[in-house]
């Protein structure tokens, strides 16, 4: 479980430093010579691995073939962000109800819930790396988005405020094994987190 914690707190330094990538609707035309092959402006993780010094670059030289092979994989790694994003939302609300029996359950109906609880918190967690992953090491687009206030944009505001929900759920649920005192702090940073998440899937679906 540390790992993990360790991989959303990588994650969400990464997206407080550079804004996350643009989302689903990257450009597939064709490049031309004129145009620049990489944007201005990428995340870390997509400059590390498909920077002009890029770690891939060995294997995938900047050509012009080569970038719109990759703007295919992007719309693909991207796809792939989208349904994972769905399943993990559909976990946040199975775990939601089964925390919320949680609080009131006695006895071995307790200890059940508990056991479901927090096989579904790790299944969420995987998830929601997973999908975190999908977007921050997508090759990076052909162009930068203009600043204007959009779905993609808000997306990513949103991001920033449930990725840091998901870490402090996580730190709280540990700390409200021994102290019941933060079980409505866990609480509260749960359903902070899947209110953030949910309206960040809304936002780039509709």
């Amino acid at each position: 479980m540390k790992k993990i914690f360790a991989l959303l707190l990588c994650i969400t330094l990464t997206t407080l430093s550079f804004s996350q990538d643009d989302l689903l609707n990257d450009l597939m035309k064709e490049q031309d010579t004129t145009t620049e092959l990489l944007p201005k402006k990428m995340l870390l993780t997509q400059r590390v691995l498909w920077g002009q010094k890029g770690l891939l670059r060995p294997i995938s030289p900047l050509t012009a073939t080569n970038r719109e092979k990759e703007l295919k994989l992007r719309r693909g790694m991207l796809v792939a962000h989208q349904v994972l994003g769905f399943v993990t939302l559909g976990g946040m609300v199975g775990q939601g109800i089964v925390g919320t029996k949680l609080y009131n359950a006695q006895g071995d109906q307790y200890t059940k819930l508990k056991n479901a609880h927090e096989n579904l918190a790790v299944g969420v967690n995987l998830t929601y790396s997973a999908t975190a992953v999908m977007s921050l090491f997508t090759p990076p687009p052909l162009i930068n988005r203009d600043k204007k206030l959009s779905a993609i944009r808000l997306h990513k505001w949103l991001a920033v405020v449930h990725m840091g929900g998901m870490i402090a759920t996580n730190v709280l649920a540990e700390k409200a094994e021994d102290d019941s005192k933060f079980r409505k702090w866990h609480r509260a940073a749960a359903f902070t987190t899947f209110a953030s998440y949910a309206a960040a899937v809304i936002t780039i679906k509709f």
